[in-house]
């Protein structure tokens, strides 16, 4: 492989590392107040119906496990929220806990 190849597959893999590490850290910008709201709307609930039990980052995706006052409890998908997106995000796509999410417009 000429040095010229070598080189433009290593930039071509530190961007690429880079955008993947970028995406996944930072999801600061779905803080837990917006979880609740974004979510509310995709269970027919009110945002301070809703607590929220743990949230974990998957790539470009933020899965959140919420409780409503009246006990039952959902795992929602949202994704987006981060720097490369604008902080822009798809519908969250929910289930009620212990079942399988349904896919979304963009798959899971």
């Amino acid at each position: 492989m000429s040095s010229l190849k070598f080189a433009a597959l290593g930039a071509a893999s530190l961007l690429f590392s880079g955008c993947a590490s970028i995406a996944g850290s930072s999801h600061t910008m779905l803080t837990d107040d917006r979880i609740r709201s974004e979510s509310s709307a995709a269970l027919g609930y009110a945002a301070e119906d809703l607590t929220l039990a743990s949230r974990r980052v998957e790539g470009l995706n933020t899965y959140a496990s919420l409780k409503a006052k009246d006990g039952k409890e959902f795992t929602c998908m949202i994704n987006g929220g981060n720097w490369l997106s604008m902080g822009l995000t798809n519908p969250p796509v929910c289930s009620r806990k212990g079942e399988p999410l349904k896919a979304g417009p963009f798959g899971q």
